[in-house]
Formats: structure tokens, sequence, C-alpha cells
């Protein structure tokens, strides 16, 4: 059985002070400040075509570009962020600090990926498109959420000392 000592424990909170430090330093900080806001203006902007042409059965092309382009900023945004990893927490996914917040990544990339296979085979109608959308969205709005509490326990402890 290994032994255990302090020196090996995880510090209380999300960063230590030298992950901290890293974090302020790298310009992919700013990258995901910048992107994580981007997205979900993508986001809401899409949900709402996504709605409009699930009530009307118009504006599909328009849900459909709207979908696209929330995709690319959700690429973006897990390829900076695993760069981000990199550099703070020394690997490129699944952090301890961000595991879960990572796992449910996959599942959210893995619906928009499904939406982008349905709509390039034609493997679903167009309303099935934009249920699978629907269903990513969901997703993401779960992990934004996570990643929202997650910076906000983050100012917490840099608060409390």
């Amino acid at each position: 059985m290994p032994e255990f000592s302090m020196t090996q424990a995880r510090p209380m909170g999300l960063y230590s002070p030298e992950e901290r430090a890293r974090r302020d330093a790298t310009a992919w900080t700013l990258v995901q400040a910048i992107l994580a806001p981007l997205q979900f203006l993508a986001f809401a902007v899409s949900l709402g075509f996504v709605l409009r042409y699930l009530a009307t059965d118009t504006g599909y092309g328009a849900a459909t570009a709207s979908i696209i382009v929330k995709t690319a900023f959700l690429f973006a945004i897990m390829i900076t962020g695993a760069i981000w990893e990199k550099v703070v927490f020394g690997q490129y996914l699944f952090a301890p600090a961000f595991f879960w917040e990572d796992v449910f990544s996959f599942l959210v990339i893995g619906l928009h990926t499904l939406y982008l296979w349905a709509l390039l085979t034609g493997g679903l109608t167009p309303r099935g498109q934009m249920v699978v959308a629907l269903a990513a969205y969901a997703a993401y709005a779960i992990n934004a959420t996570q990643f929202v509490l997650k910076l906000r326990a983050a100012r917490l402890q840099v608060a409390a000392g």
C-alpha cells in the first residue's frame, strides 16, 4: 500500500498557488474568457432559431447555420481549453480539478457531432436534426453551469484568502 503524506495531498480549493500563477500568466485564460461568452451568445441565438423552426417549420437554413456556428465555437473552446488545462495543470484533459466538467464536455461534443453527422448524411429528417440539436444544447447548458459553478468556487477561494 502506498504511503500518504501531506505533501502529496491536493491543496484545498480549485487551484494550488502554482496553478493559480500559471492560470493568471497564460494567454489561454484570456482566450477562454473571450470564447465562453461568445459561445453562450451563439447558443442563445441558435436556440431561438431552433425553437422557431420546431414551432413553425420555417427557418431551417437559419437554424442550421446557427447550429454550425455554435458547434464551431464548441470545438474551438474545447481545443483551446485542453491547451489551457495542459498549461495550468500539466495534462490536456481530465485534470482532477476539472475532471467531471471534461467528462460531461465529451457528451456535449458527442451530441453536437451527432448533429453534424445527421446533417451531412441526411441520416435524420430536419426535425430530427433539430431534436438532436436541442439535446446537445441541453447538455451544453448543464456543462456551462458546471463551469460557472467551478469559476465561482475559484473566486470564493481567492476571496477567502
